[in-house]
């Protein structure tokens, strides 16, 4: 279509020059003393469009005469270009495949080709960004290579190429690589360091989070690391269940840290409201509360949520978190001046009548009415109970509370037999 466009157009073109110059009699009169020049006014124009055309193209041919020179130093930085991006895929391709031994002397050869491009007074718009980069590969392999000395020059050249303006956006991931090595090696303080001095932005990343969740869990600070796992679960960067296993392990181990019960108090107060209805932590904090001799009362408190929660719902607590909560309630009515007080004595009870085939409960019942010396109603529950139990430390304690009671009666065989009982279910 555009071939037919152009032939008719150069018909109309013919059309109208035969048109105009066929029937043209004008004539231009040079004047030129003493003589007279008669010319075709058809020949003058074709004279002038053959001039005009005459001088483009001497115009065109000397342009490109003195282009040369430019062409060819264009040519030059392209050569050298692509020999640099050569040698720089040739170290990615070695590192990823493992050999870092060639990958750091291609990434070395990047930085030869760049400097003597620069030496010979060509530099590329994204030179500073090109020698971190190559750098940075160097580095990674001198890491894995072992070789420190190397990995330290190699990384302080290219956080030094990094802080060039033009390759601002490099820097956070020259520091990111630093913190990573550090790991690497175990030093979990220079880590925590080299992510600390991150932009705010980039100690938000993913990435710098995870690191510094590491960094954190070996430098055993749990509650930098309990932090840093908040952040991670709410960026989704785990698993529902894989979040919740890992924050719950984090409050275990910053539960642990606790050496008085004021620290014990402090680190329950930074616990979230979700941590604080775990089972597990709440236990654990309670058994570490008084394990430190703090108020019986404040640490009985943190478990009533978990308490009520597995009275409303029997099957939202497994057998060991049930076994561990009813244990920790033992030993806190223990401390608790021996005597069990009245709320608690009202929870356990309605608990207790409400749910009256649970032998864990019913133990439960059976050792707070001990603790009130109430040794009638003690002696029968633990009778019921006993053997139902499953738990091996509950069944001891109810056949050591059995043969007490004997004792209280002065039931000598009864006692000496409940004893022998609760020793064998020891040794087994």
């Amino acid at each position: 279509m555009r071939a037919a466009l152009w032939l008719l157009g150069l018909f109309g073109v013919a059309a109208a020059i035969a048109l105009f110059a066929g029937n043209n009699q004008g004539t231009i009169t040079l004047f030129w003393p003493p003589y007279r020049v008669d010319l075709s006014l058809n020949l003058v124009l074709l004279m002038l469009v053959l001039l005009f055309f005459t001088l483009h193209v001497a115009l065109r041919a000397l342009a490109a005469l003195f282009a040369i020179p430019g062409l060819a130093r264009r040519w030059r930085v392209q050569h050298q270009e692509r020999g640099i991006h050569l040698a720089l895929i040739e170290a990615l391709s070695h590192l990823i495949a493992g050999r870092f031994v060639r990958a750091r002397r291609a990434a070395e050869a990047v930085l030869a080709r760049d400097s003597a491009m620069t030496g010979s007074g060509e530099t590329l718009a994204y030179s500073a960004r090109l020698r971190a980069l190559s750098h940075l590969l160097a580095a990674e392999s001198a890491q894995v290579l072992q070789d420190r000395a190397a990995r330290e020059t190699h990384y302080r050249d290219a956080l030094e190429q990094a802080s060039r303006r033009e390759a601002q956006e490099m820097r956070d991931g020259v520091q990111l690589r630093a913190a990573r090595w550090a790991l690497e090696d175990h030093d979990a303080t220079g880590a925590l360091e080299w992510l600390d001095d991150l932009s705010q932005g980039a100690s938000r990343r993913t990435i710098a989070l995870r690191l510094r969740l590491k960094a954190a869990r070996l430098a055993r600070q749990p509650q930098l690391a309990l932090e840093t796992a908040r952040l991670l679960a709410k960026h989704r960067a785990f698993s529902a269940l894989a979040a919740t296993g890992l924050l719950r392990g984090l409050a275990l181990e910053w539960v642990a840290t606790a050496h008085d019960p004021d620290q014990m108090q402090a680190v329950w107060q930074g616990l979230d409201a979700t941590e604080r209805m775990t089972a597990e932590v709440a236990v654990e904090a309670c058994r570490r509360m008084l394990e430190l001799g703090g108020d019986v009362d404040v640490a009985l408190d943190w478990l009533l949520p978990v308490w009520e929660r597995m009275v409303e719902q029997p099957d939202a607590l497994t057998e060991v978190q049930r076994v561990n909560l009813i244990q920790v309630l033992e030993g806190g009515f223990a401390l608790a001046s021996g005597t069990p007080k009245a709320p608690w004595l009202n929870r356990i009870e309605q608990a207790q009548m409400s749910n009256p085939g649970d032998p864990a409960l019913q133990y439960l019942a059976g050792m707070t009415c001990l603790r009130l010396q109430l040794w009638g109603k003690a002696q029968q529950m633990l009778k019921q109970a006993q053997p139902r139990l499953q738990n091996v430390a509950l069944q001891r304690n109810a056949w050591a509370a059995l043969a007490e009671l004997a004792e209280q009666r002065g039931d000598m065989t009864g006692a000496t037999q409940a004893w022998k009982s609760a020793a064998r279910v020891a040794a087994n």
